[in-house]
């Protein structure tokens, strides 16, 4: 598909099984510009965030599955277009008549940067130590329980403090070239597919990855690609530089125009626009919303609504918002059309809901989210009614906590004003906002250190329920200990049946438990991106799911 210049088509459309999602560039990566072959095919990008792994296994956030999505690749993936296509694999996999084994047979001459063949053992490696307790992996659980045949059990088993076997995990490679892979419900061909795209699913070169010991992943020395680029310099999660080269042993490597990607990291964003207006750069990372307003109608910026929400997570540790109604007030005490209206300014929407907007469509082209609609809107003098109730039913005068965000230019915006919001609306409560690296975001909220933590969550895979079981008691992402039994059950029943109808309806009964009956989560905006690219950038390409940006298919022009 040909596309306008800059401009984003985004499509989502869903039987639960097609990934789209949106793209831009100027031409496809075959219809390659004359200038191209005499332009250096070197790309500059700016980065918000330094990159807290490159361990497909250990990483979580945005930026280390961008980086990874580009130096690895996994058994299928997303295309120009964001088609799933096969990558590894040779072609779509064989499936048993229940849909619940599935055997992809590998390509031919795929090699690791090293030279080494990528074999079935690479996948069964990978999603093992993905899935091993002794590993810890933050993602392995969540993306692998209920999903693949035998993770939950050996997460359940090594939790109660008893003997587990990862090789009970329902993947074997019968050959160098089979990976037979069984899973705990049935699914179909493409939501199989689409899942297999994801980072966690990489494979791992088992003798490289021993080899490094405790130092694997933790330098550009000791990170193997497989994919179309390689990690030439990264000296680890504090780096605020990487350098990324052509991987000549890719398979598709004809295909690569680039040679070389010179990641900076940039906070804030009017040293990012000054960098891009001087040439220092070619593409910038998210613009803050003072600067896209400077920006309106110039070709330069790429704009479009992400299904990434942002939203407060309130930790119910905490005596005061282990109460339904404090909770409820915070969640209702900050105007969110304001705040995208006049503090984001970019395209950002309110969001009242924990599955975002446009995200995914039924056959019928039904969104997931008419059924519902707004849930948890803004109403300061209900917020002030739910306060003073929770102060009274926990006995408390003043409530003070801490709110942790990022330490980017737009996240000091928004907690600033949730703060502001927060303490004009409800008396007696002080907010204490602690921005910190985002590296240093994520470890705390991980290990549950905070009250309430500005965070978000981006969809793995095209399918309202990779946001939805992000709720479930003791889930791996649920690191603000909510727990309601009705909503595990929900969200249980919900994998079982391959009725997609079915399926939305107890997702979106879950919803509301989550939000209208238990205040559980406080959702603040659906984001919007903008970002500067230049004109002599083509193939610059855009996924929802996954990872965020492919370079692969750039070309450079004079």
């Amino acid at each position: 598909m040909k596309k306008r210049k800059f401009s984003f088509v985004l499509t989502l459309v869903l039987a639960l099984s097609v990934i789209v999602a949106a793209c831009g560039n100027s031409e496809s990566s075959k219809e390659k510009n004359s200038g191209a072959e005499a332009a250096e095919q070197e790309l500059r990008v700016l980065k918000g965030s330094e990159i807290p792994s490159m361990d497909s296994v250990m990483a979580t956030d945005a930026t280390s599955f961008t980086i990874l999505g580009n130096v690895n690749e996994g058994l299928y993936g997303l295309n120009q277009d964001n088609e799933l296509i096969a990558a590894v694999a040779e072609g779509d996999p064989e499936v048993n008549a229940e849909g619940t084994e599935f055997t992809v047979t590998l390509k031919d001459g795929v090699e690791w940067a090293n030279g080494d063949p990528v074999t079935a053992d690479d996948f069964v490696y990978a999603w093992k130590r993905a899935i091993d307790p002794e590993i810890a992996s933050p993602y392995g659980p969540y993306m692998m329980e209920n999903k693949i045949l035998g993770a939950t059990e050996i997460t359940e088993a090594a939790a109660a403090g008893q003997a587990y076997d990862v090789n009970s995990l329902g993947v074997e490679a019968t050959d160098e070239k089979t990976l037979v892979v069984k899973t705990a419900s049935p699914m179909t061909v493409d939501f199989f597919k689409g899942l297999m795209a994801f980072g966690t699913f990489y494979p791992q070169n088992q003798a490289f990855v021993e080899a490094q010991g405790d130092k694997y992943a933790t330098s550009a020395e000791t990170v193997l690609s497989n994919g179309p680029f390689k990690m030439v310099s990264w000296n680890g999660p504090t780096a605020t530089e990487w350098v990324l080269e052509k991987n000549e042993n890719y398979w598709d490597a004809e295909n690569v125009s680039l040679t070389k990607i010179t990641f900076n990291v940039s906070k804030e964003s009017q040293s990012a626009v000054n960098a891009f207006e001087a040439g220092e750069t070619d593409i910038t990372d998210k613009l803050s919303s003072d600067i896209v307003p400077q920006y309106e109608g110039d070709e330069r910026m790429v704009s479009w609504l992400d299904p990434r929400l942002t939203w407060v997570k309130m930790n119910q540790e905490n005596e005061a918002l282990a109460n339904e109604n404090i909770r409820r007030a915070i969640a209702t005490a900050f105007n969110k059309d304001d705040l995208v209206e006049n503090v984001l300014n970019n395209g950002s929407v309110a969001a009242n809901y924990a599955v975002p907007a446009d995200f995914v469509k039924d056959a019928d082209g039904n969104d997931f989210r008419d059924a519902n609609g707004d849930l948890l809107t803004f109403d300061a003098e209900k917020a002030k009614e739910y306060w003073a109730k929770g102060l009274e039913e926990t006995g408390l005068t003043e409530v003070t906590l801490t709110l942790l965000g990022s330490d980017t230019d737009a996240a000091k915006k928004v907690d600033q004003y949730l703060k502001d919001q927060l303490e004009t609306n409800l008396e007696g409560l002080t907010v204490k906002i602690e921005n910190v690296p985002f590296a240093v975001r994520i470890d705390r909220e991980q290990k549950e250190d905070f009250d309430l933590v500005d965070s978000g969550w981006g969809p793995d895979y095209l399918d309202p329920i990779t946001f939805s079981d992000l709720w479930v008691t003791d889930g791996l992402n649920n690191n603000q200990n909510y727990s309601n039994a009705e909503y595990d059950t929900l969200i249980e029943q919900s994998q079982q049946t391959t009725d997609a109808a079915e399926k939305w309806a107890l997702l979106q009964k879950a919803e509301k438990i989550l939000l209208e009956e238990d205040a559980g989560l406080a959702p603040v905006y659906q984001q919007a991106y903008n970002i500067l690219v230049s004109e002599k950038v083509q193939g610059f390409t855009y996924h929802s799911v996954g990872s965020e940006f492919s370079y692969k298919y750039i070309t450079i022009t004079e």
